[in-house]
């Protein structure tokens, strides 16, 4: 083959990794998370389909160190929270509607389906946060942050 012949298939090969390695890069830029919503790492707002509004109660001592639906063990000192459709590891603000006071609380359990129109069981740690021992039961808003 001459010389000429060897440096145009040369430089074709090189032309094809280029574009390969371009398209690589795209994709892998692609995947990469954007910080939106005004530049913080705030959560995004919850649309008024991701939230939804009933009463919720909290447990404490009778769980305490028992295996949650998601297998971890309950710590009614953590910011956690059971509910019966919402999927385990989801993210949730619930705001108590008497006093506006809201907690972020993570899902790690399970509520029984006949809950007597309950939507959420908060951890201790999360019924404190919005004040809610005292009275027990409270109407409450729950705004799925993250699924």
């Amino acid at each position: 083959m001459s010389l000429k012949i060897q440096v145009t298939l040369r430089i074709s090969n090189m032309k094809r990794v280029s574009v390969l390695y371009l398209l690589l890069v795209m994709l892998v830029s692609s995947c990469q998370s954007v910080v939106r919503y005004g530049g913080s790492s705030e959560s995004p707002p919850a649309s008024s389909r991701d939230a939804k509004e009933g009463m919720a109660t909290y447990y404490a001592n009778e769980f305490h160190g028992r295996k949650t639906a998601s297998g971890e063990i309950y710590d009614m000192n953590k910011l956690t929270a059971a509910s019966v459709d919402l999927p385990l590891g989801t993210s949730v603000r619930v705001t108590n509607l008497d006093n506006r006071k809201s907690v972020v609380v993570r899902i790690n359990d399970r509520m029984p389906k006949n809950s007597k129109g309950r939507i959420i069981d908060l951890s201790l740690a999360g019924a404190k946060a919005i004040e809610m021992v005292q009275t027990g039961v409270v109407r409450v808003r729950v705004e799925v942050l993250n699924q």
